[in-house]
């Protein structure tokens, strides 16, 4: 196993660097870059969104540290930063056009997977922070049992536990709201 070559900051840095202290800043984001890295690879479905993610996450520790309320506590923020942040490329990455493939579906059909699509999104965004977390790492990101328990600092019985509830919950919400051709035909045509 490889070992990040810096600790996290210490408590006196980054009260440091909420005063404002430039060289306490600096030294506060080189020394998280290696931590913020290693959560965005553990929560980013592509190497590509890890790297925006963490990029991302150093600059709001640059620009918010102000607004951190306990020094300590500098590590969990910055991990829900990331995992704010791999969520939301998640979402942005449901939503792009889906590759064409050799033979182009038709309109309805392009239609009906795009309301599929949103409708899946928008049920998993109303899931439950805990639950949503879960769900995106394990089936969107693919990340195993063990990768995800780990990331969100869950015992594997809990992680098992909130991924069977919000799979439950977005299978009965999917199912109450589903999205696909009517039967009208006949019954239209007869009317």
């Amino acid at each position: 196993m490889s070992r990040i070559a810096d600790p996290w900051p210490t408590e006196r840095v980054v009260s440091a660097a909420q005063q404002g202290d430039a060289r306490a800043i600096a030294t506060l984001v080189h020394s998280s870059h290696a931590h913020v890295q290693r959560f965005a690879r553990t929560l980013c479905s592509t190497p590509e969104d890890a790297e925006d993610a963490a990029q991302e996450a150093l600059i709001v520790l640059y620009r918010r540290i102000g607004t951190l309320r306990a020094t300590a506590a500098l590590a969990s923020w910055m991990f829900q930063i990331v995992r704010n942040e791999c969520i939301r490329r998640s979402r942005v990455a449901l939503r792009r056009p889906m590759p064409t493939a050799m033979v182009e579906p038709s309109a309805e059909d392009a239609a009906l997977v795009r309301l599929e699509i949103e409708r899946i999104v928008e049920s998993i965004s109303g899931l439950p922070a805990e639950q949503r977390a879960v769900i995106v790492m394990r089936d969107i990101q693919g990340l195993s049992g063990a990768a995800t328990a780990h990331a969100l600092g869950l015992s594997r019985a809990a992680m098992k536990s909130r991924l069977h509830r919000g799979r439950e919950t977005l299978r009965s919400q999917l199912t109450a709201t589903r999205v696909g051709p009517s039967h009208r035909g006949r019954d239209d045509a007869t009317a």
